[in-house]
């Protein structure tokens, strides 16, 4: 199937109402509720498989994020990001003893190279005080820590080009840049990489994108994700880090993750990101819009078809899906007793099937609810709030003028 052939099919597919449906769905007790759908994630900004389709058929990386971020235009940045790891739970910092391994106080900016010994083969910080830290080395043959140095303000280990820190399961990841402890509530120090914006990419861009995808799509997912990254760092001053490295935020995973493919897609980006008016922008980006950007609460974040989310052979799995879910699960999210009926009464109006559920509403023994589709998606864990309750055969869906939807 040709693109002219795709962007026909989605266009004819919008032609169902974008107010209530006529459908509803009527849950047997004690069964399962079926539930439709379309996409993975909010839909604003970049579809990820989008850009790979949109690849595919040719377009540049500057084409493709013209079209998700409308409006836009290029900007450089530098300098670097503070990265809080998440899986790293213990009190303090432990990393593995290393050549050129050193130390920095963060209240006197006084840098120390730590000694080496045969025998040792573990460094720590971990909390000294209301609001210190203590640097122990671990000795292999005696098998305990001993103290090395106190300082009276938190501090970072920095040094070698990778840095292995271990993790409360024992297993290792390495990292570029600095390892710093930061100051948290109670007796524990949580975790930071202090990195270059260039190498914080290399371990983002394999875990948010595909490195078999073609180069034009790992460059506009470089630089979606450099111009996130930015517009985070910019808003927080008054924070000890300045993203997280989960699905909250963008996902990353150090020098463990790094791809030829992805690291050559961001040295061709380098640097680059998308301003408005000026400023870098939220780049927001998800796996798959289901065949229509979402709108947001900046100008260009926009709502439009976008027929390159399925494009033959990008290997969107996410375009439409069916998952089931108990009806006790969707009786207690709505709250009103056994559910008699439930329907979509408000949608977006683009893209197939009328486009993203807006509103949902539930017909029960104890009265009637209304949830937004991103309420219902949260409660039930939905891909995406693109949603619509299967009927059976014979049921017709209709147009707000009562005509027949074709």
């Amino acid at each position: 199937m040709n693109k002219r052939a795709v962007v026909a099919i989605v266009i004819a597919c919008t032609a169902v109402s974008a107010t209530a449906e006529a459908r509803e769905f009527e849950p047997t007790a004690g069964a399962e509720t079926t539930i439709s759908g379309r996409g993975f994630g909010h839909g604003r900004g970049m579809s990820q498989y989008g850009a790979q389709g949109a690849a595919i058929a040719g377009k540049s990386a500057q084409q493709i994020l013209d079209f998700y971020y409308p409006g836009t235009t290029v900007g450089k940045a530098t300098g670097r990001i503070r990265v809080r790891i998440s899986a790293d739970t213990t009190d303090g910092i432990r990393v593995a003893a290393v050549n050129n391994l050193r130390i920095r106080s963060l209240a006197t900016d006084r840098l120390y190279t730590l000694p080496k010994a045969s025998t040792r083969d573990q460094w720590s910080i971990d909390p000294h005080g209301e609001h210190g830290t203590k640097v122990s080395s671990y000795d292999t043959k005696t098998r305990k820590w001993t103290l090395w140095k106190t300082f009276t303000s938190m501090s970072q280990f920095e040094g070698p080009v990778l840095t292995s820190l271990i993790l409360p399961s024992g297993a290792v990841r390495r990292y570029r840049g600095g390892l710093r402890a930061i100051d948290v509530p109670g007796k524990h120090l949580d975790t930071v990489n202090v990195v270059s914006l260039e190498h914080y990419l290399r371990g983002v861009v394999p875990r948010e994108a595909l490195s078999s995808w073609r180069p034009a799509a790992l460059q506009a997912q470089s630089v979606a994700a450099r111009t996130y990254s930015v517009f985070h760092r910019n808003r927080s001053a008054k924070r000890a880090y300045d993203l997280c490295d989960t699905i909250a935020c963008q996902v990353y995973g150090g020098y463990n993750d790094e791809k030829n493919a992805t690291n050559a897609a961001i040295t061709a980006t380098a640097g680059q990101v998308r301003l408005y008016k000026g400023k870098p922008i939220i780049a927001e980006f998800s796996s798959s819009n289901g065949g229509a950007t979402a709108a947001g609460q900046v100008p260009y974040q926009v709502m439009k078809l976008d027929s390159w989310d399925a494009y033959p052979g990008n290997g969107n799995p996410n375009v439409t899906w069916t998952v089931t879910r108990k009806t006790a699960a969707v009786q207690a999210a709505f709250d009103v007793g056994t559910i008699r009926t439930l329907r979509v009464i408000r949608r977006t109006g683009v893209g197939p099937i009328g486009g993203r559920a807006a509103r949902v509403e539930a017909v029960g023994s104890k009265g009637r609810r209304e949830l937004s589709a991103d309420q219902l998606r949260g409660r039930l864990h939905l891909k995406s709030a693109w949603i619509a309750f299967p009927v059976a055969p014979l049921d017709m869906s209709t147009l707000s003028d009562g005509s027949v939807g074709r």
